[in-house]
């Protein structure tokens, strides 16, 4: 029993590795191998657009900055003692044209007058008394010859004295002229529609003649002077000796995340070209800047002096080209065309412009075609595209 007992044991661990290769055999003999699957490509996504022809209106962008149209330096004719300040008399005040400013004691100058009037009463006296001792001696010297043939010498008449007291008339009239006018002079008017830029007097100061005292911007209109590349002039309106169209423009400045706009216009070229850049300059109006009108009333702050804006100046109109954003236009003039079999063409195209956002083409594009808009690494003709949809 204990030799059978031993040769079960020793034959039934190998009666089932026996068992177990037989059957990863029968297993390995009855497997089917898989069928092969190639996968097909969908097509690199994609964000495209659709550009068809359209009339555009040309714009051409400049920056400037902001300067007053006219600026005075306010200097009295006369000198003398401050003895009256207008209220708006400080800097950034307004004025109209011919409002008072400032005012000069004028009493040395009101007695300078009244002693120029004494002088002409006196020369009016004494050019009367002449005159009356002339047609006296007309009178003798006619009784005494009565033939007329001798000439009579000009001191008996009276002619050289009658000269010398009508000369002594005018310049009495002119002197006390020139007083009257001093006095007119002591009050200083603004001579146009003015905003105090700099005060240099104050209420009771002596003030020398031809001193500056008060420096003066215009309010009637702002000018931006723009530097523009000389090709773009072909686009623009621009008057030439003052006559001529004028191309409208539109001032902006960036605030608090949005903008702040003004109306203007063209005004005249400076004339002069850079011969580095070749960029002429141009003058950009603006009636009204401080609203003061209510032309630009809307506006919440002032075109004021030395801010630094966008100007916009509005061109000739094209009536049929592609405008397409300026990043889709590939190197070499071309852009990336999405066709109707969705496989990318590199499509050769001719530019008309460049703006700042967008890029006008003549020829190249017909009808309405999908351009590609995303960037592709290695792209190539015939690449397959798959549109990227909305949501």
């Amino acid at each position: 029993m204990k030799i059978r007992t031993i040769a079960v044991k020793l034959m039934l661990p190998l009666l089932i590795v026996a068992g177990g290769i037989a059957g990863m055999q029968i297993m390995a003999l009855s497997k089917v191998p898989p069928v092969k699957e190639v996968p097909l490509s969908p097509g690199t996504l994609v964000e495209a657009m659709t550009v068809k022809p359209v009339p555009w209106p040309v714009s051409v962008h400049a920056t400037g900055t902001v300067q007053p149209r006219r600026k005075a330096k306010i200097a009295p004719q006369v000198s003398g003692r401050v003895i009256h300040l207008a209220d708006s008399l400080f800097a950034g005040g307004f004025f109209k044209k011919g409002e008072l400013l400032f005012t000069i004691e004028a009493s040395d100058y009101e007695f300078l007058a009244d002693k120029s009037r004494a002088s002409q009463a006196k020369a009016e006296y004494n050019l009367a008394q002449v005159e009356s001792q002339a047609r006296v001696a007309r009178m003798e010297w006619d009784r005494i010859l009565m033939d007329g043939k001798e000439k009579p010498n000009p001191l008996v008449l009276y002619i050289p004295q009658l000269k010398e007291a009508t000369a002594n008339l005018t310049s009495a009239r002119a002197d006390l002229a020139q007083r009257l006018l001093d006095i007119r002079r002591t009050r200083v008017y603004a001579p146009f529609n003015c905003r105090i830029r700099e005060k240099q007097i104050d209420l009771g100061q002596y003030v020398a003649a031809g001193t500056t005292s008060l420096v003066v911007t215009g309010t009637d209109m702002a000018e931006i002077v723009v530097p523009v590349p000389l090709g773009e002039l072909k686009w623009l309106a621009v008057p030439r000796n003052g006559k001529g169209e004028s191309a409208s423009a539109v001032v902006s400045i960036a605030m608090g995340g949005d903008d702040i706009t003004w109306q203007g216009k063209v005004l005249r070229s400076l004339g002069e070209v850079d011969p580095k850049g070749r960029m002429i300059r141009l003058v950009v109006g603006v009636e009204d800047p401080y609203g003061l009108s209510g032309k630009n009333k809307s506006a919440p702050i002032d075109l004021s002096e030395g801010l630094f804006v966008d100007v916009t100046m509005a061109g000739a109109c094209l009536e049929t080209v592609i405008p397409i954003p300026a990043d889709t236009l590939r190197e070499g003039n071309t852009v990336w065309v999405m066709n109707a079999n969705n496989q990318l063409e590199v499509r050769k195209v001719s530019v008309i412009r460049k703006e700042r956002e967008k890029v006008l083409l003549g020829s190249g594009l017909a009808g309405e075609e999908r351009i590609i808009l995303t960037h592709i690494s290695g792209a190539a003709n015939g690449m397959k595209l798959r549109e990227r949809q909305e949501g």
